[in-house]
């Protein structure tokens, strides 16, 4: 379904057309060329510290971090319940366990006291997870630095999963550099696209050499095809950087819009009861990559599938919060610590129109429609 206003859609108004046609010009639309090299540049200054790799996907480049740590078959990892489920699937195309692990309301992200009971119970057992995959959800930093705390405490790495956090931050440090590996996503849908793709972050010089060789099928540097173990066709192509090299450099502008857009979401949704919005902590700066509200039907008068059914209706896209992994039939017989949270926040949540390019009156329609739905029930 075309909707009239899209939950997010992406707008190309720098260099994008430009750079492509060069990009076609060179020749080189494979993963060789002179944009690869720019947008891995580009990108490393931008976040600052940490060199970049840039991948075909943002679940390459989870699959791969996986891959660099060592993860194999019988191997446990933590991983954060309430998020998309390529965050746990490269998990199991390793032959690994994932270890789901309930959400703290403020964030909505990983718990840290849920985190380390359930590294204390998986060590008890003989267990101890090899790895840790957090995510900064919509955008919304987590608790990095009780969850880095830990890590460290238990000398268990961090996989940093900050596909939706470009450009979100905690005390100035950007999201996706604090832990062993980060990852991004370039999706057609995030904050930046590069139509797809994604990247691979790490201030560790080895496993940045480990992620390139392993990304063009580990080919040995050898006049002729040698290889010495197997690799991945997982590199971005030329073309692909290229726009997101002209995305890059619009990063700050398009950040700064999408947090107007939750300002002016959170202004006009003042005047209902029962709605209430994913905040950030003090330390914290989220991209605001999508506007998430919580709705009380008590309070409220409305259910968030009513909302979504009503805006479907008039051309309005919105979309439910992630469903926990936990409570996905391909997980079910995955160990889960913690309680009903994420669950919750399944129940009660959606996800608003948060596209760059969104008018003010468009947000007015859509509360407009809300309350006019809400009314209905008072009379």
């Amino acid at each position: 379904m075309a909707y009239r206003i899209p939950l997010s859609f992406p707008v190309f108004e720098g260099n994008e057309k430009l750079y492509s046609e060069q990009a076609i010009s060179s020749g080189h639309l494979a993963t060789y060329g002179a944009f690869i090299d720019k947008f891995e540049t580009k990108l490393a200054k931008k976040i600052k510290s940490h060199e970049a790799v840039a991948l075909n996907s943002g679940t390459s480049a989870l699959h791969l971090a996986m891959v660099l740590l060592g993860i194999g078959p019988g191997d446990e990892v933590i991983c954060q319940s309430f998020t998309f489920c390529a965050s746990a699937n490269p998990i199991v195309y390793l032959g690994a366990k994932p270890i789901f692990v309930d959400s703290e309301t403020d964030t909505w992200n990983i718990s840290p006291e849920l985190l380390e009971d359930a590294i204390l119970s998986r060590i008890a057992v003989g267990k101890k997870p090899k790895a840790i995959v957090l995510v900064h959800l919509f955008g919304m930093p987590a608790k990095i630095k009780e969850v880095m705390e830990i890590s460290q405490k238990y000398q268990i790495p961090v996989i940093e999963d900050a596909a939706e956090a470009v450009g979100s931050k905690v005390d100035g440090q950007s999201c996706g550099t604090f832990g062993t590996i980060g990852v991004y996503s370039f999706n057609g849908n995030k904050i930046i696209t590069s139509g797809g793709g994604g990247a691979l972050l790490s201030n560790d010089t080895e496993i940045i050499q480990r992620a390139i060789h392993l990304s063009t099928q580990a080919r040995e540097d050898l006049p002729y095809y040698q290889h010495l173990e197997i690799g991945y066709n997982y590199k971005m192509n030329n073309l692909s950087a290229a726009v997101g090299l002209a995305q890059l450099e619009q990063l700050d502008t398009l950040v700064e819009k999408r947090r107007k857009i939750n300002a002016a979401y959170r202004e006009i949704f003042s005047r209902f009861d029962g709605f209430t919005f994913q905040e950030e902590l003090e330390d914290s700066w989220s991209n605001y990559w999508l506007t998430t509200v919580l709705i009380d039907e008590e309070k409220a008068g409305i259910s968030n599938d009513k909302i979504r059914v009503l805006l479907m209706r008039e051309g309005i896209e919105t979309r439910f919060l992630w469903k926990p992994l936990h409570l996905q039939p391909v997980f079910r017989e995955m160990p889960f610590y913690g309680g009903n949270i994420s669950e919750k926040l399944f129940n009660s949540g959606l996800c608003l129109p948060s596209s760059v390019n969104l008018e003010y009156s468009e947000l007015e329609e859509i509360a407009y429609l809300i309350e006019k739905e809400i009314s209905k029930s008072y009379h």
